[in-house]
């Protein structure tokens, strides 16, 4: 089995709402994401999904969000902009994209990190 993984950054403002804590009030992340995929076969030049192409799907999922008030945004209107929705949300936009696609490789997991020292990770 192979993996193939990237991670960008984006900056993004929520607040959790029935959170009770400082977490309930508007404030920001620098977040990171890493989108991991796997596949059991490489193409004819040895590779199983070219880091292009998996950098442009985040890249483009993550333009929708970045330097946003997440709450304001869908789905986060109506879920809790937590870093575990967020994982599960990215991860269901790019395997959309990923299945357009042909030969790509299906997503092991997205880990979204809120901090240098929490993360919260999604495996379908």
């Amino acid at each position: 089995m192979f993996e193939v993984s990237v991670e960008e950054t984006f900056s993004a403002g929520h607040a959790l709402r029935g959170y009770r804590g400082k977490c309930e009030n508007p404030h920001g992340h620098n977040y990171r994401v890493s989108v991991k995929v796997e596949g059991e076969q490489l193409d004819s030049i040895g590779l199983l999904f070219d880091f292009v192409h998996l950098k442009r799907i985040l890249r483009d999922l993550i333009a929708d969000i970045d330097h946003k008030f997440l709450n304001d945004q869908a789905p986060f209107d109506a879920i809790n902009p937590s870093a575990e929705n967020i994982a599960k949300f990215l991860y269901e936009e790019a395997s959309k994209k990923m299945r357009q696609m042909p030969n790509a490789p299906r997503i092991k997991a997205i880990r979204v990190w809120e901090t240098d020292v929490t993360s919260a990770t999604y495996v379908p």
